[in-house]
């Protein structure tokens, strides 16, 4: 894609924005003075090119836990144990990392409390070719900004 036009990066500081992604072409057009028609043009080139929207639940309302597993493995066997972990019904997501030397694989699942979470820890662990597994869970949001900082938006 070639660089972006300052409207472009205009809108997309708007949708980017925490609580954004949902306001309407219409009113974004009305907050840059720009005609909504050619809001909705530049939006629709952007979401079909460069942005990705998604929705999420807020799992606690209804007592489940999304547990984030950071898995080390054995050499060579990262891939094959990240497509087994997805076959799970409680994982949702299985990511590759690189950095530190001793995560491989970071995954989350959709868990119903402490004993879910022990339980499929042992299953993990249990795995040929995973070498250990640590868990971690947000309990508390405290705060969030735009997912991309607005001077990254500018030089693009």
């Amino acid at each position: 894609m070639r660089s972006l036009s300052a409207l472009d990066k205009r809108i997309m500081k708007i949708l980017l924005a925490p609580s954004n992604g949902r306001m309407t072409s219409r009113a974004i057009a009305k907050t840059l003075g720009v005609p909504a028609t050619t809001i909705q043009r530049h939006r629709r080139k952007l979401e079909n090119t460069i942005l990705t929207m998604s929705y999420s639940m807020d799992l606690k309302r209804f007592g489940w836990h999304k547990v984030d597993f950071l898995v080390a493995t054995e050499r060579g066997k990262t891939l094959s144990i990240a497509k087994q972990l997805l076959k799970l019904d409680e994982v949702v997501y299985v990511g590759r990392s690189i950095g530190q030397q001793t995560i491989d694989l970071h995954v989350h699942a959709i868990l119903e409390g402490n004993a879910d979470i022990l339980r499929i820890m042992e299953q993990f662990k249990s795995m040929p070719g995973i070498r250990d597994v640590i868990w971690t869970e947000v309990v508390d949001d405290v705060g969030r900004k735009a997912s991309v900082p607005t001077h990254l938006i500018e030089e693009l």
